[in-house]
């Protein structure tokens, strides 16, 4: 966005103590108009104002579906009617934020182009923040389909292997579908949304029903991010879409191998070194042996061939020798699982990021008094006020799935 510079009247010298009030609005509204985009978890939500004076609470509200009017009408008498059944959910809300601090020798003024690239760079920050907020929020609600809803575990799905993979599939947009159908979730514009990872987009768009944007939506009623139409679900495609990831057991091995099994102690000991910090960070971890998913309550350090874990439980079957120990929080083989959200309306609930949701807030050289005795410093930041709130579980599909890339946790 370029900065049209005879808008502004009183343009800023370094010798003035403060942005004039109209830049500071021009920069509050660059900085949301920048942030709203990476917003994508946000955009099908029911938005409410931040609260004023009204302490660290907010109200969603969830609307409740009318029974069936079966019984027939009287003529000339008025049936007693329904009132609107509404159930509040509060949520607290937080404060987040962060800044950029600038040296004197990079000038504050009106006209910097630090100032312009500090709230580009923040904007973003901000954005990703929070909406990451309200991803993990959506994330964790109980609606969740593994794959093509074959498989009753996340653990189960299976991925970069020749055949077999659970990889977003048509049908499994189809049976997600079909969950908020039979709940009669309410439609968004005629249908439902999804928000997808490009990992997972890249298989099902593949399918010949995808439907690319303009075939069936003109270019200004397209969602921010949309990339095509499948199963009556238009997606929003972002990197921020949830992923499931498994981290290595240790620095030095994403896996470790069973040397032996002690079942009276529930001990695995392992073919690898363990450190000390190794054999702390083990602890409450899951792992995967031979298909079966445990966790370790307790592991001792020690060198290749003498390091070991407890698990909590004994597994079904006993660890043999040579097994290889996965780790356990996200598919098969410690294989990366991508959420796709899949959603009707009023499915969950975010604070408006205008209306003091989201500030822009620059301090002047010198501004922080005897901190800064030599006026070296000025800051550019942001704070934010967020929650949000999953409503009606029923109207949200979780889908987990696998792909044949393997992305960072995010």
């Amino acid at each position: 966005m370029k900065v049209n510079l005879k808008h502004f009247d009183n343009t800023q010298v370094t010798t003035q103590e403060s942005l004039s009030t109209e830049m500071k609005t021009y920069y509050s509204k660059y900085l949301i108009t920048l942030a709203e985009p990476e917003l994508v978890h946000d955009q099908w939500g029911q938005k409410h104002p931040i609260p004023a004076n009204g302490g660290k609470t907010i109200e969603f509200r969830k609307y409740e579906s009318l029974p069936k009017a079966l019984t027939p009408l009287v003529e000339g008498v008025t049936p007693h009617g329904r009132s609107l059944e509404v159930t509040p959910l509060t949520s607290t809300v937080h404060q987040y934020g962060d800044y950029i601090e600038l040296s004197d020798v990079l000038l504050l003024t009106a006209i910097d182009r630090n100032l312009v690239q500090s709230t580009e760079l923040l904007a973003s920050q901000a954005g990703r923040t929070l909406d990451t907020i309200t991803r993990e929020v959506l994330v964790g609600g109980t609606n969740v389909q593994y794959g093509d809803g074959t498989k009753l575990v996340r653990s189960a799905l299976v991925g970069g292997e020749s055949s077999g993979n659970d990889y977003l599939t048509v049908d499994a947009v189809k049976r997600a579908v079909r969950s908020l159908k039979v709940m009669n979730t309410p439609r968004i514009d005629g249908g439902y949304v999804g928000i997808i990872h490009p990992s997972s987009s890249y298989h099902i768009m593949k399918d010949p029903e995808w439907q690319a944007p303009h075939t069936y939506v003109d270019t200004e009623n397209i969602y921010a991010d949309e990339i095509g139409r499948v199963a009556g679900v238009r997606f929003s495609e972002t990197t921020e879409a949830k992923i499931f990831h498994a981290k290595d057991l240790t620095a030095a091995s994403r896996t470790l191998t069973v040397a032996s099994w002690t079942s009276g102690t529930k001990t695995v000991a392992v073919d690898e070194a363990i450190t000390a910090a190794e054999a702390t960070a083990l602890v409450g971890r899951k792992v995967i042996i031979d298909g079966e998913v445990s966790e370790i309550a307790s592991a001792t350090a020690g060198a290749a061939g003498s390091a070991s874990f407890v698990l909590k439980d004994a597994p079904t079957e006993a660890p043999a020798d040579n097994d290889v120990v996965y780790p356990g929080e996200a598919a098969a083989k410690g294989r990366d699982v991508y959420a796709t959200l899949i959603m009707g309306a009023n499915a969950y609930g975010v604070t408006e990021v205008t209306g003091g949701g989201l500030r822009h807030i620059v301090k002047q050289l010198g501004s922080a008094g005897t901190a800064d005795p030599l006026d070296q410093r000025a800051t550019v930041g942001w704070k934010a006020i967020k929650t949000a709130e999953r409503l009606i579980e029923q109207y949200m599909v979780r889908v987990e799935t696998c792909s044949m890339f393997v992305d960072e946790e995010n």
